[in-house]
Parts: C-alpha cells; structure tokens; sequence
C-alpha cells in the first residue's frame, strides 16, 4: 500500500441555515485517506457522513447549506480554494462518487450505455462508436451478464443490484484516484450487500485507488475497510484500524453500535438498543454531544466537550473515560 496521502480533510465545518436556527451538521471534522485504503465513515442518520462527503467533492447545495471552515486538501491541493471549473474538471477524472439511490441518479430517459459512453466522449474526447466500445467493457468489468446486449437498456431495465454496478462502472470509467460510496448497499437484500461490497473492494485492489465508505451498518464493512471513522452529531468520535474497532471500541456510541448488532454467537439473546435519539443540530447539548445517551455519563460529560484523546497507534476516541470503555470488553 503506498503512503501517498490522497486526501487530508482538516477540521471540516459546514452548516445549514434554516428557519429553526444554524445546524452544525459538520462540526471540526478530521481524516486522512492514503492510496491502496478503504476508509470506513460510520454513523446514524443525521451524523453529517454525507454531508461531510458532498462537501469534499463540491456538491453541497448551497444555500441552505455553507462550508465555514477548514481545508479539504487532495494530492497536497484545497479543493475549498479552487474555483467551480478548476473542481469540475477533477470531478469524474480524478475524485468520483457513487450515490446511494441508483435509480434517481442514473438518466431514466438515457440508455446505461449512452450515459456510461457519454463520459468518455466529454472528457476524452472519443468518438461515438470508442466510447460505446469502452462501455461494454465497463460493464463486463463490473460483472453485468451481457453487457453488449444490454448496453441498449434504461436504468429502469435492471434490477437493484444491477443498478448499483451501473454506478460503480460510471464512477470508474475516468480511472479515479479516489471514490467515494455514499451507502453503496442500501435497500439491497444481503447476497447483493455482499457481492457490491466484494466488487468495490477488488476493484480498489486492481486500480490502487482510495475509497471511502459511508454507511450506517458496521456489518457491512468489516470485510472490506483498513479504518473507521465512526460520527455523531457533526464529530468523529472514535478512529481505528478496522479489527481493533470490533475488538475493542474505545466509545461508548461505537459499543452501542457494535451490541445492536445481530451475532451468531449470541442466538437467543436481545439486541441492544441505544437509548433516546441524536441531538438536533441546532441545539447540540454541551459537553459531549453523546451524553444524554450514555450509560457511562458523568457531571465532565455534561460540561466539558472531549477532544479526540490518542488511544493507541493510529487510534483516538472523544470520550472522557476511554480506558473504561475499552477494557470493558
């Protein structure tokens, strides 16, 4: 795995201004992505992953929503400082993104082919008949059955699973450094959950590129990541190599996560339930953003916000009382 660090967010911060008030749906977000990793960003609804995400690659509607701080650095250059062409033109060539709702993102009026085609002649300038032929061959690449018979059907042609392939070839056919999976597997049953993930995984291998995942299942990304940034509320509040996460969590929101998990070795006991609901983001709680939900709050909880304490090697957590959480195994 090379060293290259291809992305380096640093203390991200974006709101949304409504008429409820400011939402820090962002809120000092740091992370780092080498060449040849799969990143792996965890966290309920509402915890700023996609957003945090839309940010990176320019596609925040704005407004309601407003970068306010920080550097979004790729290959050592901000994107926040560059102007709209300068981000276009990485777009799709150098930083790509895969959508969650493939069906909404994909031209229902478009053949996959011509859209998969169209790519090719925009930004490489190939004629009709190259970039039909490039197409096909994405498709095979990405394991659609008949590719050159069904390069000719609509998105609404193919089935979930298949839909999701389409996205993966689009995101790949300028060859990208880095790839973003906004909740690749949603709404899929889980033999498909399982082959999307394998595909994104082998194809990171074969072309040494970064990847970040964003997801609300742990379970979906213990095969596939190096690392994890778990948020909530806007925060990252725990990062670490992928096996030591499931391990040992050194938060208590990670372990909530991790106990609602089904598990073969637990058959017959009850699932564990975080209590209560995250905060609103236009009235986050002080102190630790996490402390009307956690069993381990103390008075510091609800007076002091944590910073990320270093845990180990390449491993924080933002809670005041980590050790407890981590040898509480």
């Amino acid at each position: 795995m090379e060293n290259t660090a291809l992305l380096e967010v640093r203390d991200l911060r974006v709101e949304f201004r409504t008429r409820e008030g400011v939402a820090k749906a962002v809120n000092g977000v740091s992370c780092t992505v080498h060449a040849g990793q799969t990143l792996a960003v965890l966290g309920e609804s509402g915890s700023g992953k996609s957003v945090t995400a839309q940010a990176v690659m320019g596609i925040l509607d704005s407004p309601p929503g407003f970068v306010t701080g920080g550097q979004v650095l790729f290959q050592g250059r901000d994107l926040l400082t560059m102007g709209e062409e300068q981000r276009r033109r990485l777009r799709g060539a150098k930083l790509a993104m895969i959508f969650q709702d493939a069906l909404s993102a994909l031209n229902p009026v478009m053949t996959v082919g011509a859209q998969l085609a169209e790519m090719y002649q925009v930004h490489r300038g190939m004629s009709g008949k190259e970039a039909r032929a490039r197409a096909v061959q994405l498709m095979d690449r990405v394991r659609i059955p008949a590719a050159k018979e069904r390069v000719n059907d609509y998105p609404h042609q193919f089935s979930g699973g298949m839909r999701q392939r389409i996205m993966i070839a689009m995101a790949l056919a300028l060859e990208p450094d880095l790839i973003i999976a906004d909740e690749p597997t949603t709404a899929l049953d889980v033999t498909v959950q399982a082959q999307v993930m394998d595909l994104l995984a082998e194809l990171r291998r074969e072309f040494n590129m970064g990847l970040i995942l964003i997801t609300h299942d742990l379970g979906v990304v213990a095969d596939v990541a190096d690392r994890i940034a778990v948020m909530y509320a806007g925060r990252i509040v725990e990062t670490a190599p992928v096996h030591q996460l499931y391990e040992a969590p050194a938060h208590p929101y990670t372990r909530g996560l991790l106990d609602s998990i089904p598990r073969l070795d637990r058959k017959g006991q009850r699932l564990h339930a975080i209590k209560g609901l995250p905060p609103s983001l236009t009235a986050i709680p002080p102190g630790c953003p996490f402390n009307p939900r956690c069993p381990r709050a103390q008075d510091i909880c609800r007076t002091d916000r944590p910073p990320l304490f270093p845990v180990a090697a390449g491993r924080t957590s933002a809670c005041h009382f980590w050790k407890d959480t981590l040898d509480a195994r």
